[in-house]
């Protein structure tokens, strides 16, 4: 089982769907030596029977994903997916990537309580995505009581993040939250009293996390690295169309909305004419695929599947543009090896 030793520098490259972190942007983080990973999230939108079988189309595009990392990575680095605890492939996809050789599997939105049972027949490192010291001990707890496992690794994703959230509209709004860092330690020390003898669960800090400074501060609490996904974005390499890339580059932190996900939890993204005109009506599905275990297509705001796939086409009226609070920072395209650089840069200042 490849480990987190075969990273060359401790940067997870965010999962973010659908279409944004997919085989192009995974193998180009694994090149640099770092996890690149792939979002399981509606994954077979480009396949042609996506609305009347997803399931299969999901299959097909994640194999097709994976194959392309590694070919891009060069046995590099480390390719990842992300899978959503809430999505209804949740089940199917996360055994699915591990028989496809998958190295690590990240989870989130709801705590992954049956993740240990999904991949006990495979050698594949495992991470929940926590938001609070709390959550991390009683997973951690529920994790070594039932399945007699530990995580290999944790990520603490703070209130800034982009995407889904694990804090009320409130806390994520009014900057109630608590502050990344203190959760960071918090999560740290739950990990160490988890760990098993001579062991460390390793954590790794996201949630707006942007540059050099952050880093240090979250090497400071204690954590062993970071996750990043809005600076991935405007890379060359991000699997995005670059209509989509050009609405995070125009975005100021004005923009920026904590907004009504039909997940049930409060998400991070920009103020289009659909979260706008969500927040005050609801705009009916059209179609339904079930992609998500509390979606009832009856009552839910909008349809999720659809607006991120518009947003990845660039329809800045229809989609979902998720991001995290500093996509005002970004101003400018990069490369994927121009970022990595940047970070092992300021890495090394530690």
């Amino acid at each position: 089982m490849r480990t987190l030793d075969n990273l060359k520098i401790p940067v997870i490259q965010g999962g973010m769907g659908v279409g944004i972190s997919m085989g192009g942007l995974a193998g180009a983080v694994a090149k640099e030596g770092g996890m690149g990973v792939i979002s399981t999230a509606g994954i077979g939108f480009r396949e042609k029977d996506f609305w009347e079988n997803s399931q299969a189309a999901d299959r097909r595009a994640l194999e097709k994903e994976i194959r392309k990392a590694r070919e891009i990575s060069g046995g590099r680095g480390l390719i990842a997916i992300n899978a959503m605890v809430a999505t209804t492939s949740f089940e199917e996809m996360v055994p699915f990537a591990c028989e496809l050789g998958i190295d690590a599997v990240i989870s989130g939105a709801g705590l992954p309580l049956h993740l240990p049972e999904l991949v006990k027949d495979y050698q594949v490192m495992i991470a929940p995505v926590v938001s609070s010291g709390r959550a991390a001990k009683t997973l951690l707890r529920m994790w070594k009581q039932r399945h007699g496992r530990a995580a290999d690794f944790i990520v603490v994703e703070g209130s800034l993040a982009g995407g889904h959230l694990g804090f009320s509209r409130e806390e994520a709004e009014e900057g109630k939250a608590q502050p990344l860092m203190e959760i960071v330690e918090e999560v740290v020390q739950e990990a160490n009293l988890a760990a098993e003898e001579g062991y460390k669960i390793p954590v790794f800090a996201a949630g707006g996390i942007f540059d050099g400074a952050d880093i240090r501060k979250a090497l400071q609490a204690g954590a062993f690295g970071v996750q990043i996904g809005t600076r991935f974005i405007v890379t060359e390499e991000c699997d995005a169309t670059q209509e989509f890339k050009n609405v995070i580059l125009r975005a100021s932190h004005e923009d920026v909305r904590i907004l009504r996900s039909p997940v049930g939890m409060p998400g991070r993204g920009l103020a289009t004419p659909l979260v706008e005109k969500a927040s005050e009506e609801r705009v009916p599905p059209r179609r339904c695929i079930q992609c998500i275990k509390t979606c009832d297509p009856g009552r839910t705001p909008y349809c999720i599947s659809r607006a991120l796939i518009q947003a990845y086409y660039g329809n800045y009226e229809e989609g979902l543009f998720f991001c995290g609070d500093n996509v005002g920072r970004v101003s400018e395209m990069t490369t994927v090896a121009a970022l990595m650089e940047e970070f092992a840069r300021e890495w090394r200042k530690n």
